[in-house]
């Protein structure tokens, strides 16, 4: 009897230390065979490596998935610029979806209401700094003009009439503008602003760009391609005090678009500052289309491009399902056709889209020229917008 309770103990001892098990059974017509096999072990609810800790760290970034709501957005956001600031950088690039995709799709979204869902997320990110970094204890969001910054103040905070350059709206949090005109000049319409607004090129108005004192970082938003030489300006005032200034959710690829237009600034000023904006939170969806000879004769199909800092920018793939497919992971920000390319040639792998169509149909698909001019190495432009 001793030894029946033993074995008992033993076994029961056993199954304890065991990993777990998951039983699968197959049935065939002649005979049931029962096979056990091992399954992985899932872990939930992890907490990241310490940022001490740079390589276990990059490599965490590196896999990290995009959020699946706007406060993860927020917080995984905070956390990249957080490591970012340790790490001393000064220009730095926020860049996501303000809006569900489902509203942004909406025929009746301005950019009014884009410019106001930019503002409130600003306000909370500005917030989160605050509150979590102890060497910003007041941050600035800036938008370009004074008209603008007083439309935000007052939808922000309630007020009517404001006529203060810069408002608190948050503790430690202030909304005002790039452009600030001198004091004792109360004119409602400023000509001078309005011309520069329009035909400012690559000098705008930086004499009137002025820092707020006090301020341990800027944040700015809603900015045009026109508008970029003063937040240039506000950098070679403030970058002797080492203050970061963050480029929120400007479209940067959109506005380098512009450059070299007539009244816009040249494409030098890519070279010059732009290319030294480090991408810190990156994340762009695409949508793409795709003509087959063999139903259902058209794939649509989209994907994003992923970078929190400091990991590797990632090509995902939408599955369809509300998720996404890491296909790869690379050091260097791929070119928007090389990121394309990375998605078709996923399809093609998966039977979706056949390997070739003949050279001449690639061809034509592909086109000559993959890269736009800003994408391709130039000689005089840094690497860190790309890095």
């Amino acid at each position: 009897m001793a030894t029946f309770l033993a074995l008992i103990c033993v076994s029961w001892a056993w199954l304890a230390a065991a990993p777990t098990l998951a039983f699968i059974t197959a049935t065939t017509p002649a005979s049931r065979q029962t096979v056990s096999t091992f399954s992985p072990t899932l872990l939930f609810n992890v907490p990241p490596p310490s940022a001490d800790d740079v390589v276990a760290y990059k490599e965490y970034a590196s896999k990290q998935s995009p959020p699946a709501s706007f406060f993860e957005l927020q917080q995984d956001c905070l956390a990249s610029t957080e490591r970012a600031l340790a790490d001393g950088l000064l220009l730095m690039e926020v860049e996501f979806p303000p809006l569900p995709a489902s509203v942004l799709e909406l025929d009746d979204v301005s950019a009014y209401d884009v410019a106001q869902a930019n503002l409130r997320l600003a306000v909370d990110f500005a917030k989160g700094l605050v509150r979590g970094n102890a060497k910003v204890s007041q941050t600035a969001i800036l938008l370009p003009d004074e008209s603008e910054a007083r439309i935000a103040i007052e939808k922000a905070t309630g007020r009517q009439n404001v006529k203060e350059p810069a408002v608190e709206v948050e503790p430690g949090v202030i909304v005002s503008s790039l452009r600030r005109s001198e004091a004792g000049d109360d004119r409602i319409i400023k000509p001078e602003q309005t011309f520069l607004n329009l035909f400012g090129g690559d000098g705008g108005n930086r004499a009137a760009v002025k820092p707020l004192n006090g301020t341990d970082l800027y944040i700015c938003i809603v900015a045009s391609a026109q508008e970029l030489p003063d937040i240039e300006a506000l950098h070679n005032i403030v970058k002797d005090d080492n203050i970061p200034i963050v480029l929120y959710n400007l479209k940067l690829d959109v506005l380098r678009g512009d450059l070299g237009a007539p009244a816009f600034p040249p494409k030098a000023f890519q070279d010059r500052f732009l290319s030294r904006v480090k991408p810190v939170y990156y994340l762009r969806t695409r949508q793409y289309s795709r003509s087959t000879p063999k139903p259902p004769f058209l794939v649509n199909y989209q994907g994003c491009l992923f970078r929190a800092y400091p990991g590797q920018y990632q090509t995902l793939l939408d599955t369809g399902t509300g998720s996404y497919r890491r296909l790869l992971g690379q050091d260097v920000r791929p070119a928007l056709g090389e990121f394309k390319e990375q998605l078709t040639q996923a399809l093609r792998d998966e039977g979706v889209l056949p390997q070739s169509e003949g050279s001449a149909l690639d061809f034509l698909r592909v086109g000559y020229k993959t890269t736009t001019w800003w994408e391709e190495d130039r000689a005089e432009a840094s690497e860190e917008w790309k890095t």
